[in-house]
């Protein structure tokens, strides 16, 4: 059986007391976990409302921020890396947000098995890892499989949000989603905060791209 390649690698990164705590004490009420059944975000939630899923949220800040900035939409970002779910769940917890949920996940599993058809608002996709080496290209999460699912999940004038500050990156995401025959470039700009890759590769002179898309009506 082949095994599928992965976007990310599972790294050893050290998680501090506080988010180990968080792990344990908040997860249970803030965290989702992996389900191979469709969620229903009226049961999550509590109530009707768009649902955007994140996809890599990191340390959590933009995510917390977004939801925060936005609490007629419901959230649920997945990460996979112990220190980022904690760092998140403790945000969520300070912040009193009702409207975000964590699940610690892979992504493409989560979309596959957890997101209904035709049900998301949007998808968040901020500065995924890029695999700069060309050997490792494969890797990359964008790619004509993700593109299709990611579409097929995206409600109607829903969107795909994409930024990166690897500019080979950004061509290749540009021309993956354009070749999409349900995804189609949209006419507006969305705002985001910035995030801390974001900072990190404008101080060394990275150009940052964000690329916006719309499931077709």
């Amino acid at each position: 059986m082949t095994r599928p390649v992965r976007s990310y690698v599972l790294r050893q990164s050290r998680i501090s007391p506080a988010q180990e705590r968080a792990l344990e004490e908040l997860f249970p009420s803030y965290g989702l976990g992996f389900s191979q059944v469709p969620i229903d975000g009226k049961t999550v939630f509590g109530r009707s409302a768009p649902l955007v899923l994140e996809i890599g949220s990191g340390m959590g800040e933009t995510t917390a921020a977004i939801a925060a900035a936005q609490p007629e939409t419901d959230f649920i970002a997945v990460e996979v890396h112990g220190p980022g779910v904690g760092s998140l769940l403790r945000k969520i917890d300070a912040l009193g947000l009702k409207n975000l949920r964590v699940i610690r996940h892979d992504a493409r599993e989560v979309l596959e098995h957890m997101i209904a058809d035709g049900t998301l608002a949007g998808i968040h996709l901020f500065f995924p890892d890029p695999w700069p080496k060309k050997r490792h290209h494969k890797r990359r999460l964008v790619q004509a499989a993700f593109a299709a699912l990611a579409a097929r999940k995206l409600a109607p004038g829903g969107y795909l949000h994409a930024a990166t500050d690897w500019p080979e990156y950004a061509e290749q995401i540009e021309a993956v989603l354009r070749a999409e025959r349900l995804l189609e470039p949209s006419r507006g700009r969305k705002a985001r905060p910035a995030t801390k890759f974001e900072q990190r590769g404008v101080k060394l002179g990275h150009e940052v791209r964000d690329l916006v898309f719309r499931r077709k009506m």
